[in-house]
């Protein structure tokens, strides 16, 4: 695995808008706050052109998106790349990017999810970069940083992390004011699959949103078996993010990897809370994910501190996970190794 070089004071943290770009009013104001915030840690800031533009969803065209990423790749200044914003049409600046110069340059850290899956894990199967799957820029204009944002950055500086669960969370619906750190309102607990009273399992890590996730199936950039099968004597840890979803539909989808072996080699999964799901025939986001793999010989969490519904931890793709679970709590333990 192939760790960039851990961030130094100095350093250019650069943002680029590889999706959606940040146009709206309040979004505009905390990614301003973002840029001080990061500058009072002690880091340059660099921006691409396109990053206050958006048009249809995307922030430029697909060739100007690739052009910009592929700027501050090589730029030597540069030791992570923060996304602007998700969104839906990353997928289009894969054809773009030239694979030989990302595989053959030094790497950043790269950091978005949802839509930004396209990247990360690309990056992370296809050229073994390790990535992060947490928050987009915007989040970093809050004027009192939880420790998830915090996290993030001390992974980048190649600090030994343990994330603990937060116990609580933000519901869906829940309004914060502009630079209002997260409303975590509502008691949430980790949930072992199986009703198993703890949980302890470690392997080499992969995920991100499994709505982004499944369209490579089958496409030249589906290299998940190879990367599974590079690290079998880790173990892989798989980690899953739903964003909108019906609970068949979930089904289909875990169906179909665990079918086409991606869960080979597999030491165990966890699941982030689902934004969307539309529970049809009755079926939870539980129930689909129990019939689709409930067979299989290997620990299973559900809601985690993942994805679309904050807090969200932040998870390196590449690095060695250690996940444990009891009584509802969890903690993970990142190795960049």
């Amino acid at each position: 695995m192939r760790y960039p070089k851990f961030l130094k004071k100095g350093d250019y943290i650069a943002v680029t808008a590889p999706s959606a770009g940040i146009v709206e009013p309040k979004k505009l104001m905390e990614y301003e706050n973002a840029i001080r915030n990061l500058k009072n840690m002690g880091f340059g800031f660099l921006e691409t052109k396109h990053v206050r533009t958006d048009i249809n969803g995307r922030s430029a065209s697909a060739k100007e998106r690739a052009k910009e990423w592929m700027q501050v790749w090589q730029d030597e200044k540069v030791g992570a790349i923060i996304c602007a914003a998700g969104g839906d049409f990353a997928f289009e600046i894969l054809d773009e990017l030239d694979f030989s110069v990302l595989k053959n340059t030094e790497p950043k850290w790269v950091q978005g999810f949802s839509d930004i899956t396209n990247l990360g894990f690309i990056l992370t199967t296809n050229l073994e970069i390790a990535t992060i799957y947490g928050e987009n820029i915007k989040d970093y204009g809050m004027h009192k940083l939880p420790r998830n944002l915090t996290d993030s950055i001390s992974l980048m500086e190649g600090l030994e992390v343990e994330q603990k669960s937060f116990g609580t969370y933000e519901p869906k619906e829940e309004e914060r004011k502009i630079f209002e750190s997260y409303h975590l309102t509502k008691k949430g607990s980790w949930k072992n699959l199986k009703g198993e009273e703890k949980l302890y399992f470690s392997g080499r890590c992969i995920g991100g949103c499994l709505d982004i996730i499944v369209h490579f199936f089958g496409t030249k950039y589906d290299k998940i078996k190879e990367y599974c099968n590079t690290y079998k004597e880790d173990g892989i840890v798989w980690f899953l993010d739903v964003y909108e979803m019906f609970s068949p539909q979930v089904l289909h989808y875990l169906w179909q990897m665990k079918n086409a072996g991606y869960f080979e080699n597999c030491k165990g999964i966890i699941f982030g809370r689902p934004f969307l799901i539309r529970e049809d025939y009755g079926m939870s986001f539980e129930m689909a994910v129990k019939e689709a793999l409930g067979k299989l010989d290997i620990p299973i969490i559900l809601d985690c501190d993942i994805g679309h519904i904050p807090p969200q931890m932040p998870i390196v793709n590449g690095a060695i996970l250690e996940v444990m679970c009891e009584k509802g709590e969890g903690v993970i333990k990142t190795f960049l190794r």
